[in-house]
C-alpha cells in the first residue's frame, strides 16, 4: 500500500459548486440532512434519526471547545484599517492560561493589511464597557508563521477572554465570504461548547440540541468529552504536490480521565463526533502506546506528524487496553488530566483504532479532512461525496451531516 507521505492530493478531489455550500445555518440544528454509509451501503436520514444509529453500551465522544471572537479590527494614524486574528498565545503558555491574563497578553496572529501597519505604531481601539476602556497593540516581531504581539489594556480585572467577548468577532471561515451576522453568535457554537480557545467551530457538533442528548440518554448510550482547541491551519489549503511535504498544523488538546477510563470501558460501539474529537482519541492512543514502551517517562501529548506511521507494522495493543494502561499510570501517579499537542495527519494507509463511527460534515475538496474521511472509509469517499451532491446536501460548516462506519 501506497504510503501516506506518498500521496498527491490532486487524487482526493471533487468539484464543489458554489451554490451547495451552506452560506447560513437552517433555522432549526438538527432539521439537518444525514447521510448513513454502512459497509458500503447509504441511506439518507434526518439528523433527527442519529440516536437510532446507536443503543445501549454505545459512547459517543465530542470536543467541547468554545470559539472565541478572535478577530479584533484596529486603525492606524493614517486611517487604513488592520485586522488582527489571533491564532495561539506565546511565552509557551496554553490557551486556558492565556485566556485568563489580565492588563496584558502575548499572542500569535495573522494581520489584514499588515503593510500599512508601522513597526513602531502603537494602534488604539477605545471599548468603554464594562470597566475595559481601551486596548492597545505593538508589534513585537514578524515571524514566518505570522506576528509576534503584544495587547495591553486599561482594566486590570478584565481577562483576555472578556475582552475577545466585548471588543472581537467571530471568525467566520473564509469559504462563507460573508460577514458575521447575529445568529452566528449563537449558531457557530455548539449547545454543550464550554472550554474556550478555537478559532473554528467543530462543526459536527453544530446539529445536536438538547432533545437529541435526551433520546441518547433514553436508549442508554452515554456521552463523554475531550478539549481540542481547533486553529486556524484546519482552513489550511494543502499545496504540497506530496502529503510529506505538507506542514500540519498542530492543535493543543486537554483529556480528562474520566474520558479515558471511559474508551477504557466502553463495550459497544464508540462515535467520534467530528474530525477534531477523532484526531483527539487516535493522539491519545499512540501516546499510550509510547507510554506503554516507556512507562517511567512524563505523561503529556505529544504527537508529530508521521510519528504513527513509523510504528505501523510493529504489533500493537488494542485500543482498551493501551486506554486502560494509561488510565492506570495517571491513577498511579495522581493526575486527572492529561493536555499537549497534536500534529498528527490521519490519511488513507492509516488504521482508526478508536472510533467505529465518524460523525461529520462534508468537507472541501483537497483538505486533510478528506484525507481523513478516506482513512476511515477507503476510496468509497467518492461514492459517499458524489451522493452527496446528487442529493442535495449542503456541505462545509453550516452544511448537512454523515455518520460514517468505519471499516
Amino acid at each position: 500500500m501506497q504510503h501516506p507521505k506518498d500521496i498527491s492530493i490532486n487524487d482526493f478531489t471533487y468539484s464543489l459548486p458554489d451554490e451547495k455550500i451552506a452560506r447560513f445555518p437552517l433555522e432549526e440544528r438538527d432539521a439537518s440532512k444525514l447521510l448513513v454509509f454502512k459497509k458500503g451501503s447509504i441511506v439518507d436520514q434526518s439528523f433527527r434519526d442519529l440516536p437510532n444509529l446507536f443503543s445501549k453500551d454505545d459512547l459517543l465522544v465530542f470536543n467541547q471547545t468554545c470559539v472565541v471572537q478572535a478577530r479584533l479590527f484596529f486603525y492606524t494614524a493614517a486611517g487604513a484599517k488592520i485586522e488582527v486574528f489571533c491564532l495561539e498565545p506565546l511565552n509557551d503558555k496554553t490557551i486556558p492560561e492565556a485566556m485568563l491574563d489580565q492588563a496584558e497578553s502575548r499572542w500569535l496572529c495573522m494581520v489584514g493589511n499588515a503593510r500599512k501597519w508601522k513597526d513602531a505604531e502603537i494602534l488604539r481601539l477605545e471599548i468603554k464597557q464594562n470597566g475595559l476602556e481601551y486596548i492597545e497593540i505593538r508589534l513585537i516581531e514578524r515571524t514566518n508563521d505570522g506576528f509576534a504581539i503584544q495587547f495591553n489594556w486599561a482594566d486590570s480585572h478584565s481577562t483576555f477572554a472578556e475582552l475577545l467577548d466585548f471588543a472581537g468577532f467571530l471568525p467566520l471561515p473564509p469559504y462563507l465570504k460573508r460577514d458575521v451576522d447575529t445568529i452566528d453568535k449563537s449558531r457557530y457554537q455548539t449547545v454543550y461548547a464550554s472550554e474556550h480557545g478555537s478559532v473554528a467551530a467543530p462543526t459536527a457538533g453544530l446539529h445536536f440540541t438538547s432533545d437529541t442528548f435526551d433520546l441518547l440518554k433514553s436508549q442508554g448510550v452515554a456521552c463523554s468529552y475531550v478539549t481540542l482547541h481547533v486553529g486556524a491551519g484546519t482552513f489550511k489549503p494543502v499545496k504540497a504536490a506530496r502529503m510529506e511535504e505538507h506542514d500540519m498544523h498542530a492543535e493543543e488538546l486537554h483529556v480528562t480521565i474520566d474520558l479515558i477510563e471511559s474508551i477504557a470501558n466502553c463495550n459497544g460501539k464508540i462515535a467520534a463526533v467530528g474530525t477534531t474529537t477523532l484526531r483527539t482519541l487516535e493522539s491519545l492512543y499512540w501516546t499510550s502506546v509510547r507510554l506503554m514502551k516507556n512507562p517511567d517517562s512524563e505523561i503529556s501529548i505529544d504527537v508529530s506528524q508521521w510519528e504513527p506511521y513509523q510504528e505501523l507494522h510493529e504489533v500493537l495493543p488494542e485500543s482498551k487496553q493501551a486506554f486502560s494502561f494509561l488510565a492506570e499510570l495517571m491513577r498511579s501517579r495522581g493526575m486527572e488530566s492529561i493536555q499537549g499537542k497534536t500534529q498528527i495527519i490521519i490519511a488513507p494507509g492509516y488504521t482508526i483504532r478508536t472510533s467505529n463511527v465518524l460523525i461529520t460534515n462534508f468537507h472541501q475538496p483537497q483538505s486533510t479532512l478528506l484525507l481523513l474521511v478516506s482513512a476511515c472509509i477507503g476510496d468509497d469517499w467518492k461514492l459517499v461525496y458524489e451522493h452527496a451532491l446528487k442529493n442535495n446536501y449542503r456541505f462545509l460548516s453550516y452544511g448537512d451531516s454523515s455518520a460514517l462506519f468505519v471499516k
